[in-house]
């Protein structure tokens, strides 16, 4: 049987409704799938402030460690299976240089962690490693700069508390390294929580596309009282601004003796690959191709392949595939592009234990693509997916003007201002998938939530610190292979 929905018709002969008159006829029109009731069923806002019953706020603030919870130097050892083995003393280096470094390179432990916290049940895209240096500058189409969250390798459907708390946690930790007292790097997880509450609240109130494109950058040191970043930001936009493939090609390339161009080995972060490795990478663009807008097919046909290398990538993502792939247009104006493996998520193991679905993935790409379009307002134009040698990538500009905060740098004046604006941050790309009204509701008007994550946020500080200390003991005594400063 077909649903219906009652709508007021403005025609049918009725009067207009005014004091004293009849309101206007109600049309039945069909009930559209993918399309909300009218009248709403029920409060959002009111189902959100129930939760509070069952999970009170003040329930965030332990992290509650599992005895069963694996050790840290353990959980290295098992997140490197499956990268090339050549490349997991680089990252084992990387994550033994700081605290800080060890909690980015450790999303899954922490999901382990957090799978045993309580959760709302609350569905939302998050980014899986929403830690305060994964947040950045990067271009948009138009050549204007963005800033927003920009590594979306672990992205699933999942718990929002997930990304708060590791927000807040990473914080905390990047204030210890920058020589911050105690009780401003609490302040700061607990400043990052209370804007994205406040920020919740403030999405839940507007019209729905108003939310759904909130937050605009001119407009986001204001809505955070975040200035004293404000001079920091603008050194940022000005590096990331010159930070291009036009840059980089000129910086990592030579020419050839036909006029074209190939990279320049710089070891062992760039280095060349065999002709057959090249030619797989090369072949791929072509399936590429399909996973993007049409209307991107022509700017790409306007560029032809000319090099192909490998390049070391970030902390957490040491030893996976990433390849550069140099393209030339006519005038011999380069574009780079990035393939880069896409890994099954390290939080899908826990989500089960914290009682969610596990989602069906049919393309690793594919899922960090759609997942990072789900929470961005503002995407790459040219992110897509496609496979070499039956391995997944995702593919994007490389250098599209990215810049970065380094929040282990900031001044104990910013750190509080960094994560406001993180926190902000945040919550609107959680609003994109998340009905905000329903966050909110659950978050409430007052400082419950912001005390209870800070207190926890300290409190996984103190364990990443332990768990970070154990990796260097293991790198000393010789368990645990590791080259340092790469």
């Amino acid at each position: 049987m077909t649903e219906t929905v009652a709508v007021v018709s403005e025609g049918s002969g009725a009067c207009a409704q005014g004091a004293g008159q009849v309101p206007s006829a109600v049309r039945r029109l069909p009930r559209v799938r993918g399309f909300a009731e009218w009248p709403a069923a029920a409060s959002a806002k009111e189902e959100g402030k129930a939760l509070r019953r069952a999970v009170p706020r003040r329930a965030h603030a332990a992290p509650d460690l599992d005895a069963g919870r694996p050790d840290a130097v353990r959980a290295v050892e098992e997140s490197h299976q499956g990268r090339l083995p050549e490349l997991t003393p680089i990252r084992a280096g990387r994550m033994a240089a700081t605290p800080f470094a060890f909690l980015r390179g450790s999303a899954g432990l922490m999901a382990y962690d957090l799978a045993r916290t309580p959760l709302t049940r609350i569905t939302a895209q998050i980014c899986g490693d929403a830690h305060a240096a994964n947040f950045g500058l990067y271009g948009d189409a138009r050549g204007g700069l963005v800033i927003d969250l920009n590594d979306f390798d672990e992205t699933v459907p999942g718990p929002w508390e997930w990304d708060l708390k590791r927000l807040a946690a990473s914080l905390v930790l990047a204030g210890r390294e920058a020589g911050a007292d105690e009780d401003t790097c609490r302040a700061a997880a607990y400043d990052a929580v209370g804007a994205y509450r406040r920020t919740m609240r403030l999405l839940a109130k507007l019209p729905v596309l108003d939310a759904w494109n909130a937050i605009a950058d001119e407009e986001l040191v204001s809505h955070t009282d975040a200035h004293d970043l404000l001079g920091t930001l603008e050194r940022v936009s000005e590096k990331a601004r010159a930070n291009t493939s036009g840059r980089f090609a000129a910086k990592s390339t030579e020419p050839t003796g036909d006029g074209g161009r190939r990279f320049v080995p710089a070891p062992p972060v760039l280095r060349p690959v065999p002709d057959a490795e090249a030619a797989a990478v090369a072949a791929s663009l072509e399936d590429y191709l399909g996973t993007l807008s049409e209307d991107r097919l022509p700017l790409l046909a306007r560029h032809a392949v000319h090099d192909v290398a490998f390049r070391v990538v970030g902390t957490g993502s040491v030893g996976t595939r990433s390849y550069v792939v140099l393209l030339l247009d006519h005038r011999g104006e380069p574009l780079v592009l990035q393939v880069k493996e896409a890994r099954p998520s390290a939080l899908v193991p826990h989500l089960a234990t914290a009682g969610f679905e596990v989602p069906e993935v049919d393309h690793e790409g594919r899922r960090v693509v759609l997942g990072q379009k789900r929470m961005q307002v503002v995407s790459d134009i040219l992110l897509g997916w496609t496979t070499v040698e039956g391995r997944p990538f995702q593919v994007r500009q490389f250098r599209n003007r990215k810049g970065s905060v380094d929040p282990a740098a900031l001044a104990a004046d910013q750190i509080d201002d960094y994560g406001r604006m993180t926190g902000a941050l945040l919550a609107r790309a959680h609003s994109h998938s998340a009905d905000p009204r329903l966050i909110a509701g659950y978050c409430g008007k007052n400082e419950e939530l912001d005390e209870a994550i800070a207190a926890f946020a300290v409190a996984y500080a103190d364990r990443t610190e332990a768990d970070h200390a154990d990796l260097v003991a293991a790198v000393r005594a010789g368990r645990v292979a590791a080259e340092l400063g790469v």
